[in-house]
């Protein structure tokens, strides 16, 4: 069976405090003006205003204890924490018209009474609890930590799959990162055979041409001793 939220009823209380603190010095202002003795309810109110201040303080303190050890989403801790300035709002509100810092009007009073406490037909609304999301309505503290819970672990599942992908993206790109090295390396070899390759062909070239120069030269010599034999042989012919 879920369990009601004490920290609810410590606002609730609180809320209340703040009302009758207004109603107290809507009284203390009335006996002033019509010759009365307040100082009574001067002193009642001195000690609810010390009582309202602790009680705000203890919200402070446990929101802040929930909030470190992450029984509250931060949306809803940030609307109670919301809900808490408004309370300090209120207080020093009371406080300035109690030491009569500013003066009570009907406006500034109802908003000192009513602003917070939430009325509907004549019951109640807790705002503490009435804005909780879907997710964690009706739910006591351990039950919220367990659902926060959850979320972490569906959140670090999640994490781990995207780690997964990141690290097969890696592998990935480690094996084309190998694969463009191995082309580099082919490219390498393919660019070295073709230098020797080159280097053959020019050697080639050169003798050719030193093959060509020297046929060239022994055909000339041929025909010169071709030449000198054809004289001699005209010389020495008897006529």
């Amino acid at each position: 069976m879920k369990t009601c939220d004490h920290r609810s009823q410590n606002y609730d209380a609180t809320c209340r405090l703040a009302q009758e603190i207004a109603e107290n010095i809507h009284e203390r202002n009335r006996q002033q003006r019509t010759g009365g003795n307040p100082a009574k309810i001067n002193m009642t109110l001195r000690a609810s205003l010390q009582k309202l201040k602790q009680n705000i303080a203890q919200l402070k303190e446990s929101l802040l204890r929930a909030s470190s050890s992450r029984r509250l989403m931060q949306s809803e801790a940030d609307r109670r924490q919301n809900l808490i300035d408004d309370l300090l709002t209120r207080e020093k509100q009371l406080n300035a018209t109690f030491k009569g810092d500013i003066t009570e009007t009907e406006p500034s009073r109802s908003t000192l009474m009513g602003a917070g406490s939430g009325t509907s037909g004549g019951v109640a609304a807790n705002p503490w609890l009435i804005n909780e999301s879907e997710e964690t309505r009706g739910l006591n503290f351990g039950e919220i930590k367990q659902q926060q819970q959850r979320i972490i672990e569906a959140q670090d599942e999640g994490l781990d799959a995207l780690a997964a992908v990141i690290s097969r993206q890696k592998i990935m790109g480690q094996e084309i990162g190998n694969e463009l090295d191995e082309q580099n390396e082919i490219i390498d070899d393919l660019a070295h055979l073709v230098d020797k390759t080159d280097d053959r062909i020019r050697n080639e070239t050169r003798r050719v041409k030193l093959v060509e120069t020297k046929s060239a030269s022994c055909g000339m010599l041929v025909v010169i001793v071709l030449l000198l034999i054809a004289i001699i042989v005209i010389a020495v012919w008897p006529v």
